[in-house]
This record gives structure tokens, C-alpha cells and sequence, in this order.
């Protein structure tokens, strides 16, 4: 019957490498995707190569109702991969009530909830994963995405204490934390801001989110079985 991954923002650059590799070693998807259905019309049509299930699902993680739809959507599960996320760039002081909201309502609360939910579908199997995507600066912190890195970090924490309920049930439990990645996030960067910050990588470029994929295919994979609640760094040397 084949192996079930939900793959939370599958729309995302990070996201739709992570459903193409998966789709290629044969994982059933369920792709959650909230404003990007252009992007996730061109995924599904690249998935048409795979003889797979391949179920989207709509559900807005911004707000409480989304990891409810998300959730009731999902039948048969092995593996969760949270991927959804966005980067607000600006000074900690000029941040709104609102937008604080919604980071912790989109990167820290809906998943946890998701998670909470979810986790009956995955214990007990002979193998089952949580991955999270958090990021370099979760690990590090950085000067103008504060609470960016402080939503990341909740991610790290949330991943590491879980990992130790989960270990007995068969549930692995580990985050990833790319550096910079060539995906939509840095578009707003010039072509001389990005070559400053490739300069500023010890690897001197940034990441594919194919590179991205492959470490989360091996979290997945039974050459990881013996890896739980680890954040496994992939950033170029940027932070050792």
C-alpha cells in the first residue's frame, strides 16, 4: 500500500523539492498548501510522472481553523514534514501585535496542534517521523528577524523534548536547519545583496532546496534509524 507524508507549505521552493524527492522513492503525498495554488498546480502536474497517491489540501495555518481542516483531511500517515513558514524582514520595535500573531500562530502553535492531532495516526507503527524545517537562525539568532529566529528556536525545543515521549512509540522526531536557499523567501534581496551574502557562506553559494530534500529523505529513511531529536544543520558552514 505504500508510505503516506503530509508535507506542510508544499508550495514553498523548500517544500516541492522535498514532494518531488519523496514522490521518486515512492511516498504517498499529502501536499497542504494555503495561497499558493499556482505553484502547487505546476507541483501536482510534475508529480504526474510518479505512480502515487497525491492528495492537496487548502487550510490556512494563520489562523486557529486551519490545523482543524488539515487534520480531518488526513487518513493514512507515516510522516509529518512541517515546511510552511515566511521570513518578515525589519526591526524587532517595528513589528505589529499582528504580525507577531500570526508567526506564532503559524510556525509555533499550528503545528504543535497538528502534531498533537496526528500523532495517534503515527505511534505504534514499526517506524514513523516528525521533520520540522526550522532554520540556521533558530539555532543562532539574526539582527532583524527576531521573532523569525524566536519562532524557529520554539521549533528546535518543541522537537527535541517530543522526540523523548515519542522514542518508545516507533516516532522519530528531528528538525533541519538550512542556511540560505535559493527559493522565493530571498527574492526581495538585490543581485548585489545576494552575492554579499553568498560571499559571507564558507561553502560560497546557497543551498538548493534539493539539498534540503535528500536530508530529509534520510530523517525518513531507515540509514537514520537511530537518529531522534536532532537538528541536523545545513547551512553551507555558515554556523558550525
Amino acid at each position: 500500500m505504500g508510505k503516506y507524508a503530509l508535507i506542510t507549505g508544499a508550495s514553498g521552493g523548500i517544500g516541492s523539492a522535498i514532494a518531488q524527492l519523496l514522490a521518486s522513492k515512492g511516498w504517498n503525498l499529502y501536499l497542504h498548501y494555503n495561497k499558493g495554488e499556482k505553484q502547487i498546480n505546476e507541483l501536482l502536474a510534475r508529480l504526474d510522472a510518479y505512480s502515487i497517491e497525491v492528495m492537496p489540501i487548502r487550510a490556512d495555518l494563520e489562523t486557529d481553523k486551519g490545523s482543524d481542516i488539515l487534520a480531518d483531511n488526513i487518513f493514512q500517515l507515516d510522516a509529518i514534514v512541517n515546511s510552511s513558514g515566511n521570513a518578515p524582514y525589519g526591526l524587532f520595535t517595528d513589528l505589529s501585535d499582528t504580525t507577531i500573531d500570526q508567526m506564532l500562530q503559524l510556525h509555533v502553535k499550528s503545528p504543535i496542534v497538528l502534531i498533537r492531532k496526528l500523532l495517534p495516526k503515527l505511534m505504534g507503527k514499526p517506524s514513523a517521523h516528525v521533520v520540522l524545517i526550522s532554520s540556521i537562525w533558530g539555532q543562532t539568532g539574526a539582527a532583524c528577524e527576531v521573532m523569525y529566529s524566536t519562532v524557529k528556536g520554539a521549533q528546535i525545543a518543541f522537537a527535541k523534548a517530543l522526540s523523548k515521549e515519542t522514542a518508545r512509540s516507533g516516532v522519530r522526531v528531528n528538525c533541519v536547519a538550512p542556511g540560505a536557499v535559493k527559493t522565493a523567501m530571498l527574492d526581495w534581496l538585490s543581485s548585489e545583496e545576494l552575492s554579499d551574502l553568498e560571499e559571507d557562506i564558507p561553502i560560497g553559494r546557497l543551498a538548493d532546496p534539493k539539498e534540503i530534500a535528500e536530508v530529509v529523505s534520510f530523517l525518513l529513511s531507515k540509514q537514520s534509524s537511530y537518529i531522534t531529536g536532532q537538528v541536523i544543520a545545513v547551512n553551507g558552514g555558515m554556523y558550525t
